[in-house]
Formats: C-alpha cells, structure tokens, sequence
C-alpha cells in the first residue's frame, strides 16, 4: 500500500518552517488502518510484548488496536495533568520546544516487555521521553514502532540501541507528492 500518497503535508504547522505530516488520512481509510496496524504488529510479535506504550495524543489510535492484535495491555504516556494518581514523568526537547509526558506510578512492572508506538518520528525527543519512562519503571524496550520517520532529523540515532521500525521515510521536508 502506498502510505506516502495518503498522508498529507500542512506548511507552516504548528510553527513557521515546519512542515506537519498528517496521519489522520490513514485513520479514516479502514483499508489503510488495517494495513499499518498488520504491519506494525507483524514486526512485533516475534519481539513478544506484554505492553504497548503509546504517546498523546495519535500514539493512541493505533496503540489499543496494536496491542489488542498482540494480546498485550496498552499504556498511555499523557502531558502533564491528565492521568489520574500519581505519575512519573519525563521532559524532553522537540525540533520546537520542549515538552513532558507522563504515566501513571505503576502502570510498568519491572521485566514487562514494552513496544513504543507513536504516529511520527523526527529528533527523536519524545521517543526518548517513552524509553526513559519504561526503563525507570524497570520495564524493557523491546522495539520502537512509528507509521512515519523523517530520517533527515535523525531520531532514529537518538533511540539507539533500540530497535526501530518505520513504514514510511522521508529524505527531506517536501511539500510535494
């Protein structure tokens, strides 16, 4: 399936000079939805997860169904305020700005086998963010799974040694298709 001719590209979002590769598109076509959720799972299965983490807020749209296709559970990683509890959380930098995310106080055990999913991979920041809150909770990073990498801004070099799995590169921040 050609994924690259379904996500489209929004200039000038959410800041000037940055260009927004939207997902959405895939969501709404059941087809594609299918496809991205079969291919993500078909790379984790043999990695055997017991939990899917995924992001705020479009890490969540795939994650449920993600983890329900591997029978794991499914853990959000939420901004500030937003769980219930008590929470840990991590700050971390963006290609503009800085943010947190957190997740609820026990929410991983120590030795559970976590996937990290969320819709796009730029600097690499926010995936970051997920692995410092498995690892401090004990957990294992089994693999991080994206729909989109934008390989020129070099997140997958900041997620190493883990493993990285992304279904659609791109070289440069064209606008054109």
């Amino acid at each position: 399936m050609d994924l690259d001719a379904i996500i489209g590209r929004i200039p000038d979002h959410p800041k000037p000079g940055i260009v927004f590769y939207d997902v959405m598109p895939i969501f709404a076509d059941p087809s594609a939805l299918d496809y991205v959720i079969a291919q993500i799972v078909d790379w984790a299965r043999p990695r055997e997860v017991d939990v899917v983490l995924g992001a705020e807020s479009r890490g969540f749209i795939l994650g449920g169904g993600i983890a329900r296709a591997l029978g794991a559970g499914f853990v959000a990683a939420r901004k500030p305020g937003k769980l219930p509890g008590v929470t840990v959380g991590h700050d971390y930098d963006l290609e503009y700005g800085t943010d947190r995310l957190e997740i609820q106080e026990g929410a991983l055990h120590p030795g559970q086998r976590v996937l990290i999913h969320d819709d796009l991979l730029a600097t690499g920041g926010t995936g970051a963010a997920k692995v410092a809150l498995v690892e401090a909770q004990g957990a294992v990073v089994v693999g991080t799974a994206f729909i989109v990498e934008l390989d020129f801004l070099g997140g997958r070099e900041r997620l190493a040694p883990h493993e990285v799995m992304s279904l659609v590169h791109y070289a440069s921040e064209e606008l054109t298709k």
